[in-house]
């Protein structure tokens, strides 16, 4: 049996831009991207923590230490410069391999979206 587990996790990160006219997808900072394991195009969920909204989308790389994390697309929509959100990836695995698997956390600075030192 395969279950579906967090992967990663970028907890309550800022939005820096929403752009409407663009094809899709969510630019991160390629430093949080290599901090939270994600890789480009992945599938995640974003929380918006600031109006309750939740999206599905992939990522898009951005700037390395950038601060960059933004919605693009129809995504734009759901939030606007300035909420803060959780960007989440799930993995499946077999149940066994399951049990012992430790996702990736981490927890930006809220105001610079770097990560602390």
């Amino acid at each position: 049996m395969r279950v579906e587990v967090l992967k990663s996790k970028i907890h309550r990160v800022k939005i820096t831009d929403a752009h409407l006219d663009y094809i899709g997808s969510i630019e991160i900072d390629e430093s949080l991207m290599d901090a939270a394991n994600l890789i480009e195009g992945e599938k995640v969920t974003v929380v918006n923590i600031n109006n309750g909204e939740r999206l599905e989308t992939y990522v898009i790389k951005g700037g390395k230490n950038s601060g960059t994390v933004s919605l693009n697309g129809p995504a734009a929509r759901k939030a606007q410069a300035g909420d803060i959100v959780i960007i989440i990836s799930y993995a499946s695995m077999e149940f066994e391999e399951a049990k012992s698997f430790k996702p990736t956390v981490i927890f930006p600075d809220e105001t610079s979206n770097t990560i602390p030192v």
